[in-house]
């Protein structure tokens, strides 16, 4: 007789039930049923996990496919590496793909007539199909930007900002300067450590002649 506690779902009540009868087997079995016993319970335990690591995967790519559909694709654009690839390189002058691969009817007679003399096409028609085979020439990708300015700028701004905390700091937060630092009191203080031969092998001592009265 199991006692039951108010409010207490009776699945739980059974989970404790089958846990004292496994402790009352366990203590009257044999070790050949032990062993069984914990053969099965690990098959069992790898058998949840195979099926909650294929519910997970399940789940993630139901969410993929869930995103796809609702047209967030930056969710699910991947970059794929074993196709060729477009890239703007100093070191690769001709990419392994054109810039463009699909055409416009416009850009698709163009193709047809780059197939003729070339003699036959205008400046704007050549410039025209660099461009589908190019996005920038090697003067665009070697011309310089402007963007020194933006950073000199802002170090310029963050240096004059720090400038100004620290004159606020000093008139409204530091005190006035200790009267240790005033002229007086270091050498006052340097002649104490004279007379208490302060360090008197290397250090501050040994550079002061006591005879003449001087440093060396």
């Amino acid at each position: 007789m199991s006692w039951t506690q108010p409010g207490t779902p009776q699945r739980t009540i059974a989970v404790n039930d089958r846990a004292v009868q496994f402790q009352k087997f366990w203590r009257r079995a044999g070790d050949k049923q032990r062993l069984s016993l914990l053969k099965m319970l690990t098959t069992r335990a790898l058998v949840l996990h195979r099926g909650l690591q294929a519910g997970l995967w399940r789940r993630v790519s139901t969410s993929t496919s869930a995103l796809a559909a609702h047209g967030h694709s930056s969710a699910v654009d991947v970059v794929d590496c074993s196709v060729p690839q477009y890239n703007n390189r100093l070191d690769t002058p001709l990419p392994d793909i054109p810039f463009i691969t699909n055409l416009t009817p416009e850009q698709k007679t163009l193709k047809e007539k780059e197939k003729d003399v070339w003699t036959k096409l205008t400046k704007e028609e050549k410039l025209a199909l660099y461009r589908l085979s190019f996005e920038l020439s090697y003067a665009e990708m070697k011309k310089g930007s402007d963007e020194w300015k933006t950073v000199l700028a802002g170090f310029f701004f963050f240096l004059g900002f720090t400038g100004l905390l620290v004159w606020w700091q000093r008139i409204y937060v530091y005190g006035d300067v200790p009267h240790t630092l005033s002229p007086e009191w270091v050498e006052k203080q340097t002649q104490r450590m004279i007379d208490m031969r302060v360090n008197p092998v290397n250090g501050f001592s040994s550079k002061w002649d006591y005879e003449k009265k001087q440093w060396k």
